[in-house]
């Protein structure tokens, strides 16, 4: 069926929408990419063609490759030129009322057998099929910045899909190249759910002065060959983000997993968002200075071992028990976990494949241990207990 695929639509041009429209063209659709003004639109189209001319600099594409690219992609301000899409993604902000007035508009241009696909990372899939006339053929297709790089993208079904539409939108990721991960409507999906906690683990962390921001960054990296340490890439991120993603993740479990840090929320709420406002954790206007380590006596005993756990093995362990719950509730598969976290996430190894590095018995003890020093105040995932109740060594042994 992807084969009878021609024509593709695009809905917001920032980011995400440039690199999706950039992704689908770079593999022989023809594309028409849609803004909301003329201003919006040449933002739109300066993204594409910076990010093609960008890879030709780097010998990824020939000058040839290029035009054929750009020559397939079509842009414009009238939503009305969907009219004969087969397949379209909306890319707009993460605000409701905003894709509530493009899936409005969608579901009367586009034809009853169109598939429709939202690329949110927050919003509930199910909330957003059901504003049109064809929730059957309304799917996740969360993919991660930048675009044209990143492999990973999330494909998401929700209770209302009619059969197949989800097996064949995760066929359209295989034929643009990226690896699909297929799983049902749940807050923050795989990656998020995974990493924002992780990152406000972190944040805690720092807020509470066990560690500089350089003690945690370079720990993690050292620990699991991170590309990049956790506030390091919160700021990269943007914290307002990860504070989004965590307010999402709160209003459907209601758990103190997915309480925010206090200090992300005031960090947000002053406007140090990163790398996209200049300031986070770190100043990304000039070179940092890095911080002094703090010297109370809990950071000292962290740094020690004392309490039997440092900063890497207490995220880590964290971050290994999340993914054993999210196995062990049946949501994603450890292979799915694993693939979420290295192509969405860049991890050279996943939490599955993190577990089997460190133990079942070492991430149960530490979890134990920070318990103890009131650091994480809950027992294991069911599923990593009974691994090594039973001498399991990995996650997919109870997957």
């Amino acid at each position: 069926m992807v084969q009878e695929f021609h024509k593709v639509g695009v809905v917001g041009l920032g980011a995400m929408g440039a690199g999706i429209t950039e992704v689908f063209a770079r593999a022989g659709f023809e594309v028409t990419g849609v803004e909301i003004d003329d201003t919006a639109l040449r933002g739109g189209r300066s993204r594409v063609a910076a990010s093609l001319s960008k890879a030709v600099d780097k010998g990824k594409l020939t000058p040839q490759e290029q035009d054929a690219i750009e020559g397939r992609i079509t842009f414009g301000t009238d939503r009305g030129a969907l009219a004969d899409a087969d397949f379209v993604v909306e890319a707009v902000p993460e605000r409701l009322d905003i894709k509530r007035d493009v899936f409005a508009d969608l579901d009367r241009i586009c034809p009853p057998g169109t598939i429709l696909a939202t690329n949110t990372s927050s919003l509930a899939v199910t909330e957003i099929a059901a504003l049109t006339s064809r929730p059957g053929k309304v799917v996740g297709l969360h993919f991660f910045n930048p675009a044209p790089v990143m492999k990973l993208v999330e494909v998401v079904g929700t209770v209302l899909s009619e059969p197949g539409t989800v097996d064949l939108a995760a066929e359209v990721a295989k034929r643009i190249g990226k690896t699909p991960v297929v799983v049902g409507d749940r807050a923050g999906f795989v990656a998020n759910a995974l990493l924002v906690p992780y990152i406000n683990d972190a944040v805690s962390l720092y807020e509470r002065r066990i560690a500089s921001r350089e003690e945690i960054d370079t720990a993690m990296t050292a620990a699991a060959d991170l590309p990049m340490g956790p506030l390091a890439l919160a700021d990269l991120v943007g914290l307002d983000v990860c504070l989004a993603v965590l307010d999402v993740l709160w209003a459907e479990f209601r758990t103190p997993r997915y309480v925010a840090s206090p200090l992300l929320r005031r960090m947000v709420a002053a406007g140090r968002l990163g790398r996209k406002s200049g300031r986070g954790f770190y100043d990304h206007t000039r070179e940092d200075v890095a911080e002094d380590l703090p010297a109370g006596r809990l950071a000292a005993s962290v740094r020690s071992g004392e309490l039997g756990f440092d900063v890497a093995g207490l995220l880590l362990a964290r971050h290994i028990d999340d993914a054993a719950r999210m196995i062990g509730d049946g949501y994603a598969t450890a292979d799915d976990v694993d693939t979420a976290m290295r192509f969405g996430c860049g991890y050279p190894k996943g939490p599955v494949e993190l577990l089997i590095a460190r133990g079942a018995d070492a991430v149960a003890d530490t979890l134990g241990a920070a318990a103890n020093a009131h650091f994480a105040p809950y027992d294991p995932a069911p599923l990593l207990a009974a691994i090594v109740r039973d001498g399991g060594s990995t996650l997919h042994d109870g997957s």
